[in-house]
């Protein structure tokens, strides 16, 4: 399984994300080590480092969970594309916001000065992506290893349990804030789901992440606000087309959970184009 095309295409918010946390990691981790870096009750209550917060929502406090994140987060980039860029960035903050408040409420509990108790790193955002991950994405493989049945999504489990245990309970804590976060953001606590930034916010990452990874990227396209309810209409109302959808954008919607016949009739409709595919797949499962 993978999360659609090499690279980041269509993922700005990803990449941006991706870099970040490996040059907080780089700069920050080795200069401070893990247990600087971990969250505990005397950072917020008595010190204030709020800096150290920042900091601790990127840096990973080993090479080992680095590698497991950066794989992860590399991978969860399809609900970026599936969702879009906009609201991916409301995702990422609400995850993070909301798991910092977990996060502060469990050291107010604890309350000892002198344990690092929350491990560091980008767990907000990686385990409020298991969420979707478990719910809308299918499993499309499935093979036995010396009897043991397993799916192309088990690779992604393993990852993320081995991410959940590599610090033990200071992990397993920050892992469970971020799947609390998740499972708010999908109840649509606060209509969240709905929220978007403005578009010279949602922009920034486009304008001001590296170059992509990926010898296909293509430029973003501006979309009108009438796109879906035209995307719907031209999937109701064919229109002949003489190309053959590609094998690769038909990979790409199936990566975002959806059906192969369905994802290659709408790419057939929008004459091969994954981003009106895309709305017309979204809208028609709306309605």
């Amino acid at each position: 399984m993978s999360g659609g095309p090499s690279g980041f295409n269509n993922a700005p918010v990803t990449k941006a994300f991706v870099v970040a946390t490996a040059l907080f990691t780089v700069f920050f981790g080795s200069r401070s080590g893990s247990s600087n870096l971990a969250l505990s009750y005397q950072d917020i209550f008595e010190k204030f480092r709020i800096w150290k917060l920042i900091i601790s929502s990127f840096a990973f406090s080993s090479t080992t969970e680095l590698f497991s994140g950066l794989y992860l987060l590399y991978f969860f980039r399809v609900f970026e594309r599936q969702i879009g860029s906009n609201k991916y960035s409301v995702f990422i903050l609400f995850s993070g916001a909301v798991s910092l408040i977990l996060e502060t409420i469990l050291l107010s509990l604890f309350k000892d000065p002198t344990a690092n108790l929350l491990t560091s790193g980008p767990y907000a955002v990686i385990f409020a992506s298991f969420v979707p991950f478990f719910l809308y994405i299918p499993v499309t493989k499935r093979f036995g290893v010396f009897g043991v049945s397993f799916s192309d999504k088990s690779f992604i489990y393993l990852a993320g349990v081995q991410l959940l245990l590599s610090s033990w309970k200071r992990s397993i804590l920050t892992g469970f804030c971020g799947i609390i976060a998740g499972s708010l953001y999908r109840l649509n606590i606060l209509g969240i789901r709905k929220a978007k930034f403005p578009q010279f916010m949602a922009s920034f990452f486009s304008r001001f992440s590296l170059p992509s990874l990926s010898s296909h990227s293509q430029p973003p396209r501006r979309t009108s606000p009438n796109l879906g309810r035209q995307a719907v209409r031209a999937f109701r109302a064919p229109m002949p087309s003489t190309t053959e959808p590609s094998q690769e954008a038909i990979a790409t919607l199936v990566s975002m959970g959806f059906d192969q016949n369905a994802a290659r009739q709408a790419l057939v409709h929008a004459r091969n184009d994954v981003n009106a595919a895309t709305n017309i797949l979204l809208e028609a499962h709306s309605q």
